[in-house]
Order: C-alpha cells, then sequence, then structure tokens
C-alpha cells in the first residue's frame, strides 16, 4: 500500500513538472523577443576644448606704501580721510611743531654766533699776516691766528649742517603723500603720539590704478608651463593669454589683466610658486586686500571630448559604453583630464576619433554586452563638434 501511495505521488510531481516547463519557455521567448531599449549615442570627433584653470587670488595696489613719521610728535592735525583719493605730496598729517621750530631758531642763532667768530678770527689773521711779512711778530704767533680762523670756520661748518638737521626735522612734522593713491585706515587721531618706531602706521596710501592679483602656481604647473624646460619662463609668461579676475561676489570683472612675474623660488611648505597678474583698475573697483580667482583659459585643439554623464566609476577607474557594430555596449576603461568644465571630460586615452559611445542610461539602464536601438541624442546632450550616430544595420 505505501509503494502504491508513493507511486501516485511522483506520478504527480512529474506531472507538475511537465506543466511548467512550457510557461517557462514561454517567458524565455518574451525576454528574447523584447526590443532592444533606445539609448542616445554620439560618434567622437576632435574637436576643440575651451577650459578654464581657477586659481585663488589676493588682491594689491600696485604700491601700497605703509605711511610713517620720521620724527617723534604729537598728531596735531589728520588733513585727510581714509578712502580719499590723494596725490603726490599732498599733506596727510601734522605734527607739533613747537619743539621742532624751537630747534631750528636755536640752530640759526648758533649758526649766527659761528658766522661772527670767522668774521673776527679771519680779521685777527689778516692782521697777522700784514705784521708777520714785516718781520713784527714770530711765525708761531702767526700760525696761531691761522688756526683760530680755522676752529671759527670749522665750528661755523658746524652749525650750518645743525641747522640744516634742524630745518629737515621740522619739515617732517608735515607728513605727506609719497605717491598717488588711495587713504587707508587712519588708527590714530589728533593728540595721538606718532612715532618712527611704531609697530602699527599713520595710514596706508595705495595707488590702485593698477593692481597686482597674487595667485600661485604648483611645481607641477610651472613644468607644463615651460614645456619641461622646452621654453624658458619669460617666454612662457609672454606667450600665457590674458587672463580674467572673478570677483567675492561672483562677477565677473571686465577688464582682463596679464601675468607679469613668476617668482623664482618655490615655497618648500606649499610646494608652490608665486604669481603675479597686472589689472588696470581705473574706476578704482579694485581695492587693496581685496580677493577673487584669476581665470587662466586652458584652450586645448583636436582632443576628443564626450559628456561627464556618458561616464561611470568603479573602484577608482571610469568608464565609458562603447557601442560596437552590433549595437552591443562594451564597457571601456578611459583616461580624463583633470581639468574640466563641469560637463564634459578630455577623454586622454580609452576612445580615438569614430567610436561610438552611449550618452544616457548610463548607471542606470545599461550594462556590459546590452544591445541596444541606437537614436540621436537631444542637442543639449552632446558636445558641439560631436556627430550623432545613426543606428548600424543589424
Amino acid at each position: 500500500m505505501k509503494s502504491i501511495a508513493l507511486s501516485k505521488s511522483s506520478i504527480a510531481m512529474m506531472l507538475a513538472a511537465v506543466a511548467v516547463l512550457p510557461s517557462c519557455s514561454n517567458k524565455q521567448q518574451q525576454m528574447q523577443q523584447a526590443p532592444a531599449p533606445e539609448i542616445a549615442t554620439i560618434t567622437l570627433s576632435p574637436q576643440q576644448a575651451d577650459l578654464q584653470n581657477t586659481f585663488p587670488a589676493t588682491i594689491k595696489g600696485k604700491t601700497d606704501i605703509d605711511i610713517r613719521p620720521q620724527v617723534t610728535g604729537f598728531i596735531t592735525k589728520v588733513n585727510v580721510d581714509e578712502g580719499q583719493h590723494v596725490r603726490k605730496g599732498q599733506v596727510l598729517f601734522t605734527l607739533d611743531q613747537v619743539t621742532f621750530q624751537a630747534a631750528v631758531d636755536q640752530a640759526r642763532a648758533a649758526l649766527n654766533s659761528a658766522q661772527t667768530q670767522v668774521n673776527t678770527a679771519k680779521m685777527t689773521a689778516d692782521s697777522k699776516k700784514a705784521l708777520f711779512d714785516k718781520n713784527i711778530i714770530s711765525a708761531y704767533e702767526y700760525q696761531l691766528a691761522q688756526n683760530s680762523l680755522a676752529q671759527a670756520e670749522s665750528q661755523l661748518a658746524n652749525a650750518k649742517a645743525a641747522l640744516a638737521s634742524a630745518q629737515k626735522n621740522l619739515a617732517y612734522t608735515v607728513v605727506t603723500a609719497p605717491s598717488d593713491g588711495v587713504v587707508g585706515s587712519i588708527p590714530n587721531r589728533e593728540g595721538s603720539l606718532a612715532s618712527p618706531s611704531s609697530a602699527q602706521p599713520l595710514t596706508t596710501v595705495s595707488d590702485n590704478s593698477q593692481v597686482y592679483a597674487y595667485f600661485s602656481l604648483t611645481e607641477k604647473d610651472l613644468l607644463n608651463l615651460v614645456g619641461e624646460g622646452e621654453r624658458s619662463i619669460e617666454t612662457a609668461i609672454k606667450a600665457m593669454p590674458e587672463v580674467q579676475l572673478r570677483l567675492n561676489d561672483g562677477s565677473m570683472y571686465p577688464i582682463s589683466g596679464k601675468v607679469a612675474t613668476v617668482s623664482g623660488v618655490i615655497d618648500n611648505n606649499t610646494g608652490a610658486s608665486t604669481v603675479r597678474a597686472l589689472f588696470n583698475n581705473p574706476n578704482g573697483v579694485l581695492r587693496s586686500g581685496g580677493t577673487g580667482q584669476v581665470i587662466i583659459p586652458d584652450s586645448k585643439e583636436s582632443v576628443i571630448v564626450i559628456p561627464q554623464k556618458a561616464t561611470f566609476e568603479l573602484q577608482d577607474r571610469r568608464f565609458a559604453y562603447v557601442v560596437n557594430d552590433s549595437n552591443k555596449v562594451v564597457s571601456t576603461p578611459i583616461t580624463v583630464e583633470a581639468n574640466n568644465d563641469g560637463k564634459n571630460f578630455v577623454v586622454t586615452s580609452g576612445l580615438k576619433a569614430g567610436d561610438r559611445i552611449a550618452v544616457e542610461g548610463v548607471g542606470s539602464k545599461l550594462a556590459d554586452g546590452m544591445v541596444i536601438n541606437p537614436t540621436a541624442p537631444k542637442a543639449a546632450e552632446a558636445p558641439a563638434a560631436a556627430a550623432p550616430a545613426a543606428p548600424a544595420s543589424k
């Protein structure tokens, strides 16, 4: 009886399996007969890539001159205000002149006294000479008169020097602008003591008719600039294109600049060298101490450019889907320039002109070995010089 029951159970299972087989076969046929997905593709061709290199920059006036007094004294008058445009020689500060004027008066009096002594000594010397010529006095007495005259003349010279020094110190009480420019902050006002040894200057005068934007280039950037030693740094600077300046608020400064100098020393701490770009500043928009970004154009000729969305990363490697003649996508490793415009990549290896690549569905619809139905991409989805791929014959 048990044997009969088992036999009936086995027969039932076999019948169920036979019934399932046609169902699975139908599903596989349906999957095989499903149409290939429509995926936009492009055919690659060489083109120009207009990229940009951006560097943080600090803005400084062409000249930033700290204004310090050359004598010590109390400030009696501040003749300018912060942010004011001044001309070379314009009075900025006046220091207390009483002490210095007294020194001038004293030096002038000493000069007059010395002049009188010279006149007296000269009269004596002339008289002694006449007597000496007549052998009335000795040579010794005549020589003493000559020595007294020389001493008086030396004292007169010292008096003249002392007067000149006193007059110069008096002139230093009037602090003037050393150049045209804009006045910076003025921390000390009337009544404050000003001294040449003070750590803080009276103010700063910045010549902002032109400004320098300072930024840094790495050692690798410098080697690329000189073509691995094929040209001098001076030649490379002259050949550099005009640069742009993006201001701190994100707006672009309307006047282009030019790289002027590159420091000959690489900082051991940063591994970079300081570069200076010069910008005209006729309206005074740029101020010393400001910040921004220097933008250097980086134009490349006859390169392969692909949309960034046409690539994907796997284990620190970048891939693109190349479409072969059978419309099958093949995952292909590529390398790209680190510098990019945020939308496209410049391909350095892995792809060549004439290759077709998928530009949509990457990372979602596509898988290696999948057969697709290529379609033309939308205008905004492909680089300007890339041609839409025509569907290949099957």
